[in-house]
């Protein structure tokens, strides 16, 4: 990895870091690289239960930096390249790449998010956002349409009208907005302490679980009813009777033979098991 992506593991929670403030984390090719890196990394890391997906600075991420790549024709035309791969390209795994990492990937939006940068933030499985940032799928501007992965991810959360609308006109949107139409998840005016607190919630729960919950709404979400239920019935059978259900399979009947319901019980149990 470069120092374009920052990776910081506090506890169970590791915070992915584009580190670019001074470019408000424009994309350049050595960022597209160090997120595929970090990718793999969290895919490999077994002991984190949530990923934090933030930009340093004033932004989450403006988009690709067009300023940078064209003053590097040969190296952009080569990359271009990959339009002609019959898979998965670095430029949409930018993105998807996300959904194969068996952890929630929070992204914390604030500042502009446009274009590659909105479309990072669609890859991750939940967005906390500020009221007042600004997204769009930028890329009319530049006389294209989005392909970092966006569309694939845009199907899950907005009607059709509204994806053609947004890619048709290249409008600047506020988080506000952006909310209303589902393109995130929980409006903040401090989203990283909001994006904490989910992880710490997440990472009390049972790591298989979480990961197979992940996967299976991934697999059955857009799939007709044979298909859904089917991905129930295996990644169920994954999960059940392993180690780390029955430990939250224990951890409940304590909670229940305790009497924990409200929430004043329920911190004062925490506080007897640690």
């Amino acid at each position: 990895m470069n120092d374009r992506v920052l990776i910081r593991v506090e506890g169970a929670v590791a915070h992915v870091v584009l580190n670019r403030a001074d470019k408000h984390n424009g994309m350049d090719f050595p960022m597209l690289d160090a997120m595929l890196a970090a990718q793999k990394k969290m895919r490999r890391n077994r002991q984190v239960r949530a990923i934090i997906l933030s930009g340093d600075g004033p932004s989450f991420c403006s988009g690709l930096d067009f300023k940078t790549a064209m003053s590097q024709p040969v190296r952009t035309l080569l990359r271009a390249t990959q339009l002609l791969w019959p898979f998965a390209n670095q430029f949409q795994r930018w993105s998807v790449g996300w959904r194969k990492v068996g952890v929630p990937v929070i992204a914390v939006v604030q500042g502009n998010c446009f274009g590659a940068g909105l479309q990072l933030a669609l890859g991750a499985d939940i967005r906390i956002c500020r009221p007042d940032a600004k997204l769009s799928l930028l890329e009319a501007k530049w006389g294209l349409v989005p392909d970092m992965g966006g569309i694939a991810l845009l199907r899950e959360l907005v009607p059709i009208d509204v994806a053609k609308e947004l890619t048709f006109t290249g409008r600047v949107i506020s988080g506000q907005e952006a909310h209303a139409l589902g393109l995130v998840t929980h409006l903040s005016d401090d989203p990283m302490a909001h994006a904490q607190q989910l992880a710490a919630e997440i990472a009390t729960r049972s790591p298989d679980s979480v990961a197979a919950g992940k996967f299976l709404l991934q697999q059955a979400w857009r799939a007709g009813d044979y298909l859904a239920l089917r991905a129930e019935r295996l990644w169920q059978r994954r999960v059940m009777g392993r180690a780390n259900q029955r430990i939250a399979l224990a951890r409940e009947q304590a909670r229940s033979k305790a009497g924990v319901g409200s929430e004043p019980q329920l911190k004062a149990f925490k506080s007897r098991q640690l």
